[in-house]
């Protein structure tokens, strides 16, 4: 049984891009920033910028063309402004606001366009409403 559990552990781990056991549900893209608030780029870490634009803003590195380009624990994902971000990976909605406040919170989606094919679904903010 314990194996077996093991390699379910694995498995899921290698589908999402997160290790098995981490804490709290923290992967590598929430240690880099990705998915956290921002109002300018100067908000976020060196490796992401600030997309606007949504409400509470985005944390994301620009420029990747595949999921292999993003930290573990997010995905490419083709953005409303044209270009490609890591945006975080997820399978509830839990995963993608633990570094955002409850007024700006993130959903866990499939309703976004992903540069390649993935089992799992992206965060994405509201719209900002402007």
């Amino acid at each position: 049984m314990e194996k077996a559990v093991v390699f379910f552990c694995a498995i899921t781990a290698l589908s999402l891009g997160m290790a098995c056991g981490d804490s709290g549900g923290r992967t590598a893209a929430h240690e880099q920033g990705i998915g956290t608030s921002c109002a300018t780029d100067t908000d976020c870490s060196d490796e992401n910028a600030c997309i606007t634009g949504v409400a509470g803003g985005y944390c994301a590195p620009r420029g990747c063309a595949h999921h292999h380009d993003c930290p573990r624990g997010s995905s490419c994902v083709t953005h409303g402004d044209g270009q490609n971000y890591c945006f975080l990976s997820c399978q509830n909605k839990s995963t993608c606001n633990l570094d955002r406040s409850a007024d700006v919170e993130a959903n866990c989606s499939s309703n976004v366009t992903f540069t390649e094919e993935t089992t799992v679904k992206a965060c994405v903010p509201p719209s900002s409403g402007e």
